[in-house]
């Protein structure tokens, strides 16, 4: 009886183990900025969620961004800072877009998020 206990807290310790290897940790690093030219005066950002975790509070640098090229809601200018989607969640390997006006292209940096894990 003794042994089998013992075997199974040997499983339950591999076991969460195993769990753990595939945790990762993550950060605003994980996030990943594409950008392409949609016109001549629009381009189309694309930001990934490349952590199995949800980021939320996400800010980009746009020091120097013209923030009446593009909807507050989606990125609200404070600072040199930018807050995207009113702070809601990029799920886990997920995108989240939205395109804004400009002859040329801004250079968008993340520069925070939180990371919720589950």
């Amino acid at each position: 009886m003794a042994s089998r206990f013992v075997n199974f807290l040997c499983l339950v310790f591999v076991c969460s183990l195993i769990v753990r290897g595939n945790c990762q940790p993550c950060t605003f690093d994980n996030l990943e900025i594409a950008q392409g030219k949609i016109s001549d005066d629009k381009w189309k950002v694309t930001i990934t969620n490349e952590c199995p975790c949800s980021q939320l509070d996400v800010k980009l640098s746009c020091d120097g961004f013209d923030q009446s090229a593009v909807d507050p809601s989606i990125l609200l200018q404070s600072g040199g800072e930018c807050l995207v989607n009113k702070g809601q969640p990029i799920y886990g390997n997920k995108n989240f877009n939205f395109a804004y006006a400009s002859k040329t292209e801004f250079p968008f940096k993340p520069l925070s998020s939180q990371v919720a894990c589950s």
